[in-house]
Parts: C-alpha cells; sequence; structure tokens
C-alpha cells in the first residue's frame, strides 16, 4: 500500500529562504551607474550592503555619486570609462577587481539614442550607436566573465535593455536605437549559453520609459504624456526603483536558475502590443 508523504516537496532549507533575496557582500560593477536607472541602482545596491564600482566617461559625475553613496554608509567607488574603447574597458574593469578584490556581478547600463529618420541617418550617428550599445556589451561582458571565470565562483551579467528591443516606434527615427537593442536580446542569449557551464548567468532588464531628467522634458509635453500612458495598460509613468527590484532578482540567489532571459518592466505594454 502506498502512503502519501507528508509533501512533495523536496526539504526547503530556512535559511535559504531567508537569504533569497539578500545581495549584502556582493561585488557589483555598474558601467552607465550615474545615469537616471543607473544612479537608482547603484544607490539601492549600495545600500542593500554591496559594494559598487560605478563607472562612466565623466569622471567626476561617477566619483561624486560614489561619494553620496559613501556619505549614507555604503560602499563604493568611481571610475572612468569609455565604453566606446576595449581599452578603457579592460582598464576599468582591472581598476574595479583592485577596489573590491573581483566582480560578482555586472549590471551594465550604458545606452544612448541619436534620432534620426530613416532618410536622415548618418553612418557616423549610427555607428555610434552601434559601438555605445551593442559593442560595448559585448566586450563588458568579456572582461567580466574573463574575471568570473578565473576566480571560478560563477557570477551573475545583468544587461539593461528597453522594450525597444522588441517594439519599434511609429513616427520617430529609431532605427539605430531599436537595432542595436534587439541586437542586445541575442548578446544576452549567446553569452548566457556560453557562461553557463562557468555558473554565470547572463540575462537582460528591458524597461519602458521611466520616470527620469532625461524624459521629463517629453513627459511635460500633454500629447506625448497622453500617448504613453494611454498604451500603458496599467495607466502610469515608471519610478526607477521598480526596475531595481529585477536587477535584485538576477543578482540575487532569487535569481540563479534564470539565466538567457529578457524581462521587460514597462506596465504590460509589450504584453498589448
Amino acid at each position: 500500500m502506498n502512503i502519501q508523504p507528508e509533501s512533495l516537496t523536496p526539504q526547503i532549507e530556512l535559511e535559504r529562504i531567508d537569504s533569497l533575496f539578500s545581495i549584502r557582500d556582493l561585488r557589483v560593477f555598474i558601467p552607465g551607474g550615474y545615469g537616471a536607472i543607473g544612479e537608482a541602482i547603484s544607490v539601492a545596491m549600495a545600500r542593500l550592503g554591496a559594494t559598487v564600482c560605478i563607472a562612466g566617461p565623466n569622471l567626476s559625475k561617477a566619483e561624486s555619486l560614489a561619494g553620496r553613496i559613501v556619505d549614507t554608509g555604503g560602499a563604493a567607488h568611481g571610475l572612468a570609462l569609455d565604453a566606446r574603447k576595449e581599452q578603457s574597458i579592460s582598464a576599468a574593469v582591472e581598476r574595479a577587481i583592485q577596489y573590491m578584490g573581483g566582480v560578482d556581478v555586472l549590471v551594465n547600463c550604458v545606452g544612448i539614442q541619436r534620432e534620426q529618420t530613416i532618410l536622415e541617418v548618418t553612418p557616423e550617428a549610427f555607428d555610434e550607436v552601434y559601438a555605445t550599445n551593442m559593442r560595448s556589451a559585448m566586450f563588458l561582458g568579456q572582461a567580466v566573465a574573463r574575471d568570473q571565470i578565473r576566480r571560478g565562483r560563477g557570477g551573475r551579467q545583468i544587461h539593461l535593455l528597453s522594450v525597444r528591443s522588441q517594439l519599434a516606434l511609429r513616427g520617430r527615427g529609431y532605427s539605430a536605437y531599436c537595432a542595436t537593442k534587439g541586437a542586445l536580446v541575442m548578446l544576452v542569449k549567446q553569452h548566457a549559453m556560453e557562461l553557463a557551464s562557468h555558473n554565470i548567468t547572463v540575462n537582460g532588464v528591458a524597461p519602458t520609459f521611466i520616470q527620469s531628467d532625461r524624459i521629463r522634458p517629453h513627459l511635460d509635453r500633454p500629447a506625448f504624456k497622453n500617448f504613453i500612458l494611454e498604451r500603458n495598460p496599467l495607466g502610469r509613468i515608471g519610478e526607477p526603483i521598480e526596475v531595481v527590484g529585477q536587477i535584485i532578482t538576477f543578482a540575487s540567489a532569487a535569481g540563479s536558475y534564470m539565466t538567457g532571459q529578457v524581462v521587460y518592466i514597462d506596465g504590460g505594454v509589450t504584453a498589448s502590443q
């Protein structure tokens, strides 16, 4: 006679539940970490006990944000980085390793847009967007993976994408931006496959319009704001902190069995279009 066991669930360790979303003591490298969403990620991860290295082309901005984090009790460093140049990427990653002893998590927030319609796109502008949005992700991932593989402890790589990796935009000049963000989806998947055997996960987070100083001038135009709100099932503009939650998930134990995925943080836009 078969007797049903008390539980069909394997034994659950309570300590693992308690630390499911913990990122304490992780060493996090954040290129583009002083931008609108990048700043929220940098501040939040440091607040939750990670050490962060914030990198970007404006060293004073990176150091200023790092200083503010330190002033509130966090651990942070600012670094110079031109993500379009492999030598600068290598130097910044090496400096991050010197500061932190290694890189457990890459959170790549690098990205630009140069709006030009299809009839106006210049090779120079297209190449700049490609080098900044796509090519940099390749070599940031490579440089960090080399450290993660060398140390043999696994790791996490997270890239910021956009809903424009899945959706085109009517009436606007987004060829370079959409093309590079779409390509980044496949880079995430390919890097995930190549690094899986090293216990390194690679994922993407793709927001829609998020509150920031950069988009505030657009939202101040009633017609544009109404357009955005009407097409968003939740009917509002997202907050940077709402992007941070998924970053924390991917970086923590909660995300240990997810790789090669892109999560859209968009109020339901991509589910309905």
